[in-house]
């Protein structure tokens, strides 16, 4: 006597909800360094990399970067906790993400971590830029926009 096993599969969509993340944060993290380029270069020349104990505008770019992605991932589970329906949710998630990585990363984490390494671009605490803070709307705003559309592709 043969007997047959029905199994079902479930496909998942975590894996797409944090690929999508890394992208969105690293283009909106992207677009964010652009800015300081322009606006925060010693940010990005100094304090950032020396976070590391490096030194240079490439490496502080590319930390900037990969800092955006790993914000992006926990966007992306964000995201999935309050179930996001629609890319104005998404964007207006982004900018009060962006607001509030803002309040506790650049103006109170960044100048503990900067002292405690002993950088030469140690900033006050806290560190209240408002120059910085429209780089994290716009990173938050690029971040909620995106990812939405980078989360369809995957």
């Amino acid at each position: 006597m043969a007997t047959d096993t029905a199994t079902s599969r479930t496909e998942s969509t975590l894996d797409a909800n944090w690929q999508a993340g890394v992208v969105a944060g690293a283009v909106a993290a992207a677009v964010m360094g652009a800015m300081m380029v322009v606006q925060m270069r010693p940010v990005l020349e100094v304090a950032i990399p020396s976070m590391y104990t490096l030194m240079g505008g490439t490496a502080g770019f590319t930390i900037h970067v990969a800092h955006g992605a790993v914000l992006g991932v926990a966007f992306a589970g964000l995201a999935g906790v309050v179930d996001l329906d629609s890319t104005p949710k998404s964007l207006g998630l982004g900018v009060g993400y962006g607001v509030v990585l803002w309040v506790v990363l650049a103006v109170l984490v960044m100048p503990v971590w900067l002292s405690a390494v002993g950088s030469p671009a140690n900033p006050p605490l806290p560190n209240v830029s408002t120059t910085s803070l429209v780089g994290h709307v716009v990173y938050g705003a690029v971040l909620g926009l995106a990812y939405p559309a980078v989360e369809r592709i995957f």
